[in-house]
């Protein structure tokens, strides 16, 4: 019998080869409510797709999928989203830095109404150990003025790790195409419009698995952009649709459609 999943997990590789295979067993480990597990890459020469193949043989949940939006981590993350069957997802990354015990516990908060909720490092018992230090810099002075300031919901605005209401995302849309900036700019758009955004704390490690694909230059104009969209008056869903590309793209997964509640 097959179970309707409560949670998709999305998770962008770019070559992880064998390391996917000690990611997916903390994941598969950890999670407990009815899932799917999406592994979105770029092209199937990718060296994560043997392993994840391999994986999915005897995980039936598991399910490697290719990215038609353009490459990079945003078109990954959005074709994910768009390919997702349950109504809440979750993304995370396949480097060991996020922690797997709380998909679970973001999962739940989506359930009982927010629309994102962030595994956030800067509110009390959070932490970041490692990463380099501007970054780290950066990403806790944008997380803690935006809370400060725009009152979003979250310490930790810039973290990828963080879970969604499905039709909310297909309602705001994802206008990123380049890096990570997706957790920012959606949470930007939850709090202009006003809808509940939560937060828990994490512990996040430095990449465990694998090497970086993060690179700060090329993705700051990005976090810039969704930083400053932050700030401003309350939009309405019609006014945030107005942003969205005028055409559909490509091989577009079918949406299902949006919630009454965010309508």
């Amino acid at each position: 019998m097959t179970v309707t999943p409560r949670i998709s997990v999305v998770i962008p590789v770019y070559n992880e080869g064998e390391a996917i295979i000690r990611c997916m067993e903390r994941i598969l480990r950890e999670v407990m409510l009815p899932s799917e597990i999406l592994l979105v890459h770029d092209m199937p020469e990718d060296t994560t797709v043997p392993y994840a193949r391999q994986i999915a043989e005897s995980h039936p949940q598991v399910r490697p999928v290719l990215n038609t939006y353009g490459r990079g981590p945003a078109n990954a993350i959005r074709f994910g989203i768009d390919a997702a069957r349950a109504p809440v997802t979750v993304v995370t990354m396949a480097d060991g830095c996020d922690d797997p015990r709380q998909i679970d516990d973001l999962a739940r908060l989506v359930e009982r109404g927010v629309v994102v909720a962030a595994a956030s490092r800067y509110m009390p018992g959070g932490q970041q150990v490692g990463g380099p230090r501007l970054k780290r810099m950066m990403s806790r002075w944008a997380g803690r003025t935006l809370y400060a300031f725009t009152r979003v919901g979250t310490r930790d605005a810039t973290n990828s790790f963080k879970a969604y209401d499905t039709g909310f995302v297909r309602a705001v849309g994802i206008e990123s195409r380049t890096g990570f900036e997706i957790g920012l700019e959606l949470t930007a758009k939850a709090g202009r419009l006003r809808l509940p955004v939560a937060e828990i704390p994490t512990i996040w490690l430095d990449r465990q698995l694998g090497e970086s694909h993060f690179d700060l230059g090329r993705f700051l104009p990005s976090y810039l952009r969704w930083y400053r969209f932050a700030y401003g008056r309350r939009l309405t869903m019609e006014q945030i649709a107005k942003r969205r590309p005028a055409q559909p793209e490509p091989e577009a997964v079918s949406a299902s459609s949006v919630p009454a509640s965010l309508s």
